[in-house]
């Protein structure tokens, strides 16, 4: 289940799923689960019987039929500068360009090609205020970046974005 996105919390209903249609959670990613969404006849009465609703069934069926998909491949590389390679090459001040990885409730995480994200918390993402990154922010944005501070040892980079 590990491979694919289906929330932990769904782990139980997704393995009772694969057994009702006779395949085990080994199988999860030879192909064999491929077009189990074909398998189910009325998605309502699959639910009620897995306990989870309609929507959620639906949810688990899709990352089912393509596990180890992580959209963040997809996404823009970041443009990296030639002098920085690791995270002992930063310096407080750095001007860099990035991509945001990942959007949480207290910042965004950016890419500047180090082999360890950045994080750029809240307060720092804009001179305005904002209630959310999501209302700035998107995974694959390419933005500018400053480095505030470097941590080798607690493997931490700080940067914003303000101007």
């Amino acid at each position: 289940m590990d491979a694919t996105s289906v929330h932990p919390e769904s782990y139980g209903a997704a393995s009772a799923l694969l057994a009702h249609l006779g395949l085990s959670d080994a199988q999860i990613g030879s192909g064999s689960v491929q077009g189990i969404s074909k398998q189910i006849g009325d998605y309502g009465a699959m639910a009620a019987q897995l306990g989870v609703g309609e929507p959620t069934l639906r949810d688990i069926v899709a990352e089912l039929e393509k596990p180890a998909r992580d959209p963040r491949a997809e996404m823009p590389a970041p443009i990296l500068r030639e002098d920085v390679l690791e995270m002992k090459d930063l310096q407080p001040g750095m001007e860099l360009n990035g991509t945001v990885r990942n959007i949480v409730d207290f910042g965004a995480f950016v890419d500047i090609g180090v082999h360890q994200d950045g994080l750029v918390h809240i307060s720092q993402i804009t001179d305005r205020f904002i209630k959310h990154p999501l209302e700035v922010l998107h995974v694959g944005n390419v933005v500018k970046v400053k480095v505030l501070s470097v941590d080798v040892a607690k493997k931490r980079i700080a940067l914003t974005m303000r101007q």
